[in-house]
């Protein structure tokens, strides 16, 4: 499974319950995120921003760690700045990605940018929704096949969507849930994971309250699925894939 996200703590924020979940299930999990978040408000010691994007590597990586991720990936893409990007630099290099992990399943944010409506969640998810369907075609980036690198088709994607909005944001239309994953028992330790950004330490009581009241769930909007049967819901993103080679 691949979780592709925006900024450090994304992967703990948004999908933490899932990717504990799904480790423990025995599934090799992936997340890359794009920026190393040097452009954050909280910066605790940093004097510069390639001094924070050093330190958000590492609690990134601390994060991952306390979320079993086997493969922790930050990219150099500039935070805050994912809509001025060349959108087919960031897509081959996602489609490399996914050629190279090989995922069943692909996870990332939905086109609204998440609750925040944060511009870069918004890039990722498209960036991600590109490299998703462009990863299995023969004629998208074919200098990048080799022996070991070959097209794939992941079976599902899905957008991470919700069922609350944030007061005093930007407007922002969720899709509709298909797919609603129990992770209550994960609660702590997804805590524990987005504390370990140490460097965001002020958004922490926000975030924890936040969870204590919606975290027991992790919603998901199906956008793709190798599948062509209509959708019913879920309760688990596995449902209907496939073993591959």
């Amino acid at each position: 499974m691949m979780c592709v996200t925006a900024h450090p703590d994304d992967e703990a924020g948004n999908f933490g319950g899932c990717l504990q979940l799904y480790a423990g299930r025995g599934v090799e999990t992936c997340v890359v995120c794009l920026t190393p978040g040097q452009a954050a408000t909280h910066r605790r010691s940093a004097k510069n921003d390639l001094e924070l994007a050093d330190l958000r590597r590492g609690e990134f990586a601390a994060a991952c760690a306390i979320l079993k991720v086997k493969h922790g990936i930050v990219l150099d893409y500039p935070d805050g700045q994912l809509h001025r990007m060349e959108a087919d630099k960031v897509a081959r290099d996602l489609t490399l990605k996914i050629r190279e992990f090989r995922p069943q399943v692909v996870l990332t944010f939905g086109p609204e940018g998440g609750v925040t409506g944060h511009t870069d969640h918004s890039m990722a998810s498209i960036f991600a929704t590109l490299a998703f369907h462009w990863a299995g075609r023969s004629n998208r980036y074919p200098g990048q096949f080799s022996d070991r690198i070959r097209p794939h088709r992941a079976q599902k994607l899905y957008h991470a969507t919700a069922n609350f909005t944030l007061p005093d944001r930007q407007p922002v239309t969720p899709s509709s849930t298909t797919t609603v994953i129990e992770v209550g028992q994960y609660l702590e330790t997804k805590l524990r994971a987005f504390k370990a950004h140490t460097t965001q330490a002020p958004l922490f009581t926000m975030f924890e309250s936040r969870m204590r009241q919606y975290g027991g769930q992790e919603r998901f909007h199906l956008a793709a699925s190798m599948s062509s049967k209509l959708v019913q819901p879920e309760t688990d993103l596995f449902a209907g894939v496939e073993d591959q080679e």
